[in-house]
């Protein structure tokens, strides 16, 4: 016998798809508008404003900066990340208690004060170059996700398996790539696509960080907006959406994380 939903269970379900796609699709609209103001529904349709994304060279380079601080500092975060995350599950017995809250306190810690931080200590006093600064206060922010993701993984992980592979006489390094990490991949995966997405969309910690010749999209779509309102701004969303759609496709297709996730 078919169970018969209620009315307002679909009701609701239908609000909360309406609550989330709804900026979505006023965002998408709003960057098609053939007007020179930023508006919603479209007055006429036009792809011009896409056109003025590359046109202005400001919006070139920081996307490429941008990509360049989700890739690196996401892949940095993973190479401490992972690590610290195994520690903290393989050896919490011996290993202090605080330490596991020393790694997420980035989370803790609002990110305009993470931001100020790192601008007074490493680049007014320690005069690291913006490039790198910038790429610091980046993997600092990413990295207590991976770890707190990983950490999860790793949580269900039974480590009475690697302990038998080293028995019988696989080196530890050895061990740890072929039976650990591959029963951690979704976990990895997580972890990547959850730092990547905070990275590449940050304006906080950027904020700060970034200086001359040297900036992320978004803080350009910031200044871009103190002067224009038009289309553009939404144009710019829009590409940085369907960039974060790119990038979780590609990991699912080279990481596999459809089959992980069955």
């Amino acid at each position: 016998m078919a169970t018969r939903i209620h009315p307002l269970l679909i009701l609701f379900t239908v609000l909360v798809y309406v609550f989330l796609l709804g900026p979505l699709i006023i965002i998408f609209g709003a960057s098609l508008s053939d007007t020179t103001y930023l508006t919603f529904p479209p007055q006429g349709l036009s792809f011009r404003w896409f056109q003025n994304i590359w046109d202005i060279s400001a919006f070139r380079r920081t996307i490429v900066t941008s990509l360049q601080m989700a890739f690196l500092g996401t892949g940095i975060a993973l190479i401490v990340g992972i690590p610290a995350a195994y520690a903290l599950n393989r050896y919490r017995v011996t290993l202090p208690g605080w330490l596991s809250t020393l790694f997420v306190l980035p989370i803790l810690v609002p990110e305009i004060v993470i931001g100020f931080s790192l601008l007074r200590s490493v680049t007014v006093q320690a005069g690291v170059p913006v490039w790198y600064a910038l790429l610091i206060g980046h993997t600092l922010l990413v990295i207590p996700y991976v770890i707190r993701v990983v950490s999860a993984s790793l949580a269900s992980f039974d480590f009475s398996i690697e302990e038998a592979a080293i028995s019988l006489g696989s080196p530890p390094a050895r061990t740890f790539f072929t039976i650990v990490l591959p029963n951690i991949r979704s976990g990895v995966i997580a972890a990547f696509i959850l730092s990547f997405i905070t990275s590449i969309n940050d304006v906080s910690v950027s904020l700060f960080l970034t200086g001359p010749g040297v900036s992320t999209l978004p803080i350009q779509l910031l200044a871009h907006m103190e002067q224009f309102f038009d289309p553009t701004i939404a144009s710019v969303s829009v590409v940085l959406m369907l960039l974060t759609i790119l990038v979780m496709i590609i990991v699912e297709r080279t990481l596999g994380l459809a089959i992980v996730a069955k």
